[in-house]
């Protein structure tokens, strides 16, 4: 099925310094001036379908799911077109990756597996969970060598997947602090994960050798980490989702630090990247509309704030795609945005 849409576009410049300024707290940041973003998003042809976890094909394709319409979606952004491709009922689709070989992976929440599809024939596999505990597969990331790691938020386990191997074969690594519902996932670039224990308050990583996982408590117990992203430095930041912070971890002494988010305590920050010159991107969420801000790791300033046009509702999660200098989100307002950041004028 095949849709055509016209972008919305928002390149909305106000000055939000006096705002940054207000509302920083936690360590001082500075804010002397800020930019904005290009933004651009295209309405889904599918209402009510909450559509979200973009991710870019090497054609430039973005491939989405509809985690309330039990589908999985192209979007054509030279063109506006949309090529839908439903999937199994039930799946409850949460997260989506492409691998290198361009076959998509898609977390079934809803039905405790992985799904395998190719991009034109569709459903090659199903993987089913081996364990009935592990009933909700979460957010999805690839290794290097090909192997995908996964959270598994309410099951509370971290998933290895080694696609190479002949099986396939699902290892669970259980989380040792009881509820504490795997987030957000990502990895180093030997192959590490990292993840956040969004109801634990704590930050946790496994050696994917020994699978010896370690936890990294957060000093407010009441904070609520989302997502999280790695810097150059070995550097760990999350999003405070309760509190309206950014943090950083360091994973050499365990040390963390906190800057206010520029929308307070109640901004509600979210979906998160970083970039290759390690700037950090987060939606905050609890805004209307939601707002995509943006933050030098380097100089510890704010200096980017963007307000979302569609509203957003909730930008539950990004993707960074690093050989274009695109940022993609999904809405729950029912758009898929692009932030064009190589566009950026730095202040």
């Amino acid at each position: 099925m095949t849709h055509s849409n016209t972008p919305l576009a928002a390149r909305i410049s106000v000055n939000l310094a006096a705002a940054l300024l207000a509302g920083l707290g936690g360590r001082a940041a500075a804010a002397q001036s800020v930019s904005t973003v290009p933004i651009v998003e295209w309405t889904v042809p599918w209402p009510d379908t909450r559509p979200r976890d973009p991710f870019t094909d090497v054609a430039g394709g973005v491939w989405f799911v509809g985690q309330a319409g039990d589908y999985m979606a192209r979007l054509d952004p030279s063109t506006g077109s949309f090529v839908r491709r439903d999937l199994p009922p039930g799946t409850g689709p949460h997260n989506l990756v492409v691998a290198d070989d361009g076959s998509i992976w898609v977390a079934g929440n809803r039905t405790a597996e992985l799904q395998v599809h190719d991009p034109t024939e569709g459903l090659l596999a199903r993987i089913a969970m081996p364990d009935p505990a592990a009933r909700d597969p979460h957010t999805l990331v690839f290794a290097d060598d090909g192997t995908l790691w996964f959270s598994v938020q309410n099951g509370n386990f971290v998933g290895r997947l080694r696609t190479a191997g002949d099986p396939a074969q699902v290892e669970l690594i259980p989380v040792p602090t009881q509820s504490s519902r795997p987030y957000g996932i990502v990895l180093t670039d030997d192959g590490r994960p990292w993840f956040t224990e969004f109801a634990g308050a704590k930050i946790g990583t496994i050696d994917p050798v020994t699978l010896e996982l370690r936890e990294y408590e957060l000093p407010r117990p009441e904070t609520r980490p989302r997502r999280l992203m790695l810097t150059s430095d070995g550097a760990v930041w999350y999003v405070d989702y309760a509190g309206g912070m950014l943090g950083r971890l360091d994973p050499m002494d365990g040390s963390v630090r906190e800057w206010l988010a520029p929308g307070g305590s109640e901004a509600r920050p979210y979906g998160m990247a970083v970039d290759e010159r390690d700037f950090l991107w987060f939606a905050e969420t609890g805004l209307d509309p939601n707002r995509l801000v943006g933050f030098d790791s380097a100089s510890e300033q704010f200096f980017s704030v963007t307000d979302i046009q569609s509203g957003g509702g909730s930008v539950r999660h990004m993707h960074y795609d690093v050989a274009r200098g695109d940022l993609w989100f999904g809405t729950d307002a029912g758009t898929i945005g692009r932030a064009d950041l190589s566009a950026m004028v730095l202040p």
